[in-house]
């Protein structure tokens, strides 16, 4: 038995931070529970679904009697969020169940043993330490998320690859159709290791991350990596198999850049889109002689036409791309403008980067519509 007196918001901001890997329906329930730690002064909470766990404190204001025990996570979150957050709250344990009290209010919840809870073994072999501040790591992994792959069968694929070597931090994702890396220089250099996160991994990450200088921690291992920042330790398991070697993708030497406000070349697409294919989702960029026309055109014989005044004096050209890999790169920049470089065939792929800066390089391939 024990019993954990706080304030409601105390409570629910640490489950809040874990519950976001938890399902309300898992082949093996006791995944779908939460397990809360009493030690001294503070609560733990912990969740897992076996490939990435994740473990946030509260403090509490005076000494507890220790205790553990599992509950249903979602349940005892909407609990605490229908609930006043300056409410004081009780948890108390009696046999197999947890009551929740808090002034008129009582919810009586079932409970697993925490003996039986599936924690995620911590590595023991030596660790590359990387430390980042959390709105810059934010900043890199929001760079490229949106090229992870889902649900490919190529399971590498299926997240992102960290590389650390020197001074520099890459990350890199790809679905095979495109490729977005963004980097950031250490203060002080690390050894040579890489890592694929899986794409729950990241998406926490990215959600839980706050816009501060304060450090996160990384400790990288062979077969696991810990990220450690603001109460929160987060232990996930690395997706096994071979990232495709970006260094390859990225093209080198294109002549052919152009500068465009990333604003307005993000609303001429979003524009053009309106009569896109909606299975192809093709985009016509025809470049001519300082101007840019941007075409789209369904089944139904419908066509938009959008026309960018641009710099521009090379040799015409004509090629087509997946408009929504355009808009996904646009929208999660904030730069002013942007540079298209392409090659010299109607077939090359396009590279995107922020002008002045090589912290930012996303390669989309070109399609035939």
């Amino acid at each position: 038995m024990f019993t954990i007196k706080a304030k409601n918001s105390t409570l629910l901001g640490p489950l809040q931070f874990v519950t976001g890997i938890v399902e309300r329906r898992h082949t093996l329930p006791i995944l779908s529970n939460v397990l809360i730690d009493v030690e001294d002064s503070a609560v733990h909470f912990l969740a897992t679904d076996l490939e990435v766990q994740i473990r946030a404190t509260a403090k509490l204001e005076s000494v507890h009697k220790p205790g553990s025990l599992t509950v249903g996570a979602k349940k005892l979150q909407d609990i605490l969020r229908a609930l006043p957050p300056d409410a004081d709250t009780a948890l108390e344990t009696k046999e197999s169940r947890l009551t929740v009290k808090a002034g008129k209010s009582r919810f009586a919840l079932q409970t697993l043993a925490a003996a039986d809870f599936p924690k995620i073994a911590e590595a023991k072999d030596e660790a590359t330490q990387v430390t980042i501040p959390q709105r810059e790591f934010r900043r890199v992994l929001g760079l490229v998320q949106f090229a992870m792959a889902v649900q490919d069968i190529r399971y590498y694929l299926n997240g992102v690859l960290i590389s650390c070597d020197g001074t520099t931090v890459r990350v890199v994702a790809t679905d095979g159709h495109r490729l977005s890396m963004a980097s950031y220089k250490l203060a002080e250099a690390v050894g040579k290791i890489e890592a694929i996160l899986p794409r729950k991994t990241v998406l926490e990450l990215i959600k839980l991350l706050d816009e501060s200088d304060d450090p996160i921690l990384m400790k990288m291992h062979q077969n696991q990596v810990k990220f450690t920042f603001a109460g929160i330790e987060i232990v996930s398991k690395i997706v096994e198999g071979k990232f495709p070697d970006y260094t390859k993708v990225i093209p080198s030497g294109y002549s052919n850049h152009v500068q465009l406000n990333r604003l307005e070349f993000q609303a001429a697409l979003q524009r053009a889109s309106i009569l896109s294919n909606d299975k192809i989702r093709g985009v016509r960029l025809v470049f001519t002689k300082d101007s840019l026309s941007i075409i789209c055109s369904n089944n139904e014989q419908e066509e938009a036409e959008e026309s960018l005044a641009i710099t521009y004096d090379r040799d015409a050209m004509d090629i087509a791309f997946n408009i929504a890999y355009l808009l996904d790169a646009l929208g999660h920049l904030s730069t002013e403008t942007i540079q298209f470089s392409l090659g010299e065939a109607n077939m090359s792929s396009a590279l995107l980067t922020q002008p002045g800066s090589e912290d930012f390089k996303y390669v989309v391939m070109p399609m035939r519509i």
